[in-house]
């Protein structure tokens, strides 16, 4: 059914027509003389017939109403709160808070605070205070109502102490201690164990004093010495999903910070025996005897240069070594690897030496790079040398001058490409590469928090609302390590950054118009598709038809 127009006599009709068909032929058929055009337009009867058939045409009622009134219609963005969300409640973290959440009367919702937090961190990440503006741009049901200081306050009870400080322990338990183990108790089967975990340690600066004891001056891995830090360690599961964090004062060394997070962990997860993989900064005489006294296997880097029997014993070991290609994302890696055991019996320690010829190659050529800007430098004056410590390390005082001290040159050759594990597991050498190889997934981790993320740096002053911030990091990691799993079993693994402008990309807008509420969703776009379909999230049909 459509309008045509027809002249007559030198005027212009319009009539209301259909099509139909009558003995094998299409013909048209006049419903109605409108009447004359001019009359017709004037009166405005054509607008109001197409308004009365409008309001049971969707699209019209849609275009109608944004062209009435734009700014009445507000798009809201559906992508990341869908596909998280359901997330989200799959892994039971909305059902874990509600749960610690009881008997607490905080008079707005926490979980919903907690989740919009942990959804901020994914996107944009940023301090929460630009949290309450961002989110008014998406679609979080259970969010409208949420003001900053409520977001304060979810972050300072997520990071509230229940218990005082245990004696040895770096840390008091907290609310987030609890959400942990009761996420790891939901995923937790006859299968499911921790016979091997990963540990590594990062350093988180604040701006301002850092909380009443996390905030303390130290080792900056930021390389911001001059702001007070705190040391955040993250523990992960052989599959790479985090299982706990620990926080600590700034000041804390590594070599002090492994013993008392497995100690945690014997008594939190229920850890009988296990094998912890660290990097070398955690390794010490004293570690090793504590972790051997539980009876807990490990598998430790080890300093290469400072340790005598590494330097004099191990790498001068005269056994030969096993070719090993381990494979990797941009191709093979070629390693040569022997074990050495220093000592006899149950005393014996056990080294595994692996050598990295493309690491070996790297390292001579740029300490080639140094030796060469230093002999140009000699020949300029050798005053400001010194100051250097790329430089320092090869120079020797011959009088009242320096020269290239070629005995540190032989000595620094020795240990191009070369890396010595310690361990005790009951595992061949090949085994206890490839795990600790696998440590990188912590320092990916590390890398996703702070770059994408942006853990750092910390606004808040209290040591209770620190905690909670970092914590929804840990959570977003989550989520995040949830959705690349489901991705690999169906065998692709998206770009994160595309991902996300796509999911932002993927907006509804809701239009009310005489007792009919008509929801519009844009068309998904790059991997959305194939995202929702890996997850089994459904998505909301495009145009969407309830009552007012």
């Amino acid at each position: 059914m459509f309008v045509r127009e027809k002249t007559v006599n030198g005027y212009t009709y319009l009539y209301l027509v259909e099509n139909v068909r009558e003995n094998g032929r299409s013909k048209q058929r006049i419903i109605r003389n409108l009447g004359r055009k001019e009359a017709v337009l004037a009166a405005g009867d054509l607008d109001r017939l197409l308004a009365s058939i409008g309001r049971f045409s969707e699209r019209a009622m849609v275009l109608n109403a944004i062209e009435a009134n734009p700014a009445q219609v507000h798009a809201r963005r559906i992508g990341g709160p869908l596909l998280f969300g359901r997330l989200w409640e799959r892994l039971g973290v909305d059902a874990v808070l509600e749960e610690v959440l009881e008997g607490r009367q905080f008079g707005f919702a926490v979980e919903r605070a907690v989740f919009v937090a942990t959804l901020h961190r994914l996107f944009v990440s940023g301090s929460d205070r630009a949290c309450t503006d961002w989110m008014k741009s998406y679609a979080i049901e259970g969010s409208e109502d949420l003001a900053l200081h409520q977001f304060y306050r979810a972050m300072a009870w997520l990071g509230e102490e229940i218990e005082e400080k245990a004696e040895g322990a770096l840390a008091p338990r907290c609310v987030k201690d609890v959400i942990e183990e009761k996420l790891f108790d939901r995923r937790r089967d006859l299968f499911t164990d921790l016979s091997l975990v990963f540990m590594d340690t990062t350093s988180l600066s604040f701006y301002g004093a850092g909380g009443d004891t996390l905030g303390r001056r130290g080792h900056s891995k930021d390389h911001r010495p001059e702001l007070a830090q705190m040391i955040l360690a993250v523990v992960i599961d052989a599959q790479g999903r985090p299982i706990c964090t620990e926080m600590v004062p700034g000041n804390t060394a590594d070599v002090k910070v492994l013993m008392p997070i497995v100690t945690r962990l014997r008594t939190r997860f229920g850890i009988t025996r296990s094998c912890v993989v660290a990097d070398r900064g955690m390794i010490s005489a004293d570690t090793i005897a504590a972790l051997e006294e539980l009876g807990m296997e490990y598998i430790l880097g080890a300093r290469e240069r400072t340790s005598s029997v590494i330097r004099d014993v191990v790498l001068n070991d005269t056994a030969p070594m096993v070719p090993l290609a381990l494979a990797r994302q941009a191709g093979e890696t070629q390693l040569w690897v022997k074990e050495v055991r220093v000592g006899e019996g149950r005393d014996a320690q056990r080294y595994v030496v692996t050598l990295n010829e493309a690491e070996a190659k790297k390292d001579k050529a740029d300490r080639q790079a140094i030796i060469d800007g230093l002999q140009a430098q000699l020949k300029k004056g050798d005053k400001a040398l010194v100051g250097n410590s790329a430089y320092r390390r090869y120079l020797k005082a011959c009088g009242k001058t320096f020269e290239i001290d070629l005995g540190k040159l032989a000595d620094e050759a020795r240990y191009d490409g070369i890396s010595v594990l310690r361990t005790n597991a009951r595992i061949t050498p090949l085994q206890a590469v490839i795990r600790y190889r696998d440590l990188l997934q912590v320092e990916a981790l590390f890398r996703v928090a702070k770059a994408s993320f942006d853990t750092r740096p910390i606004f808040h002053q209290s040591d209770a609302a620190i905690r909670g911030h970092v914590f929804v990091s840990f959570l977003a990691l989550t989520l995040a390590k949830e959705l690349t799993r489901l991705c690999q079993k169906k065998g692709f693994q998206p770009e994160w950054q595309p991902l996300l402008n796509d999911l932002d990309r993927l907006q509804q807008a809701t239009i009310e118009k005489d007792g009919k509420s008509i929801t519009v969703r844009t068309p998904t776009v790059g991997t959305i598709g194939s995202v929702f379909q890996a997850t089994g999230v459904a998505l909301p049909a495009n145009i969407r038809e309830q009552a007012a």
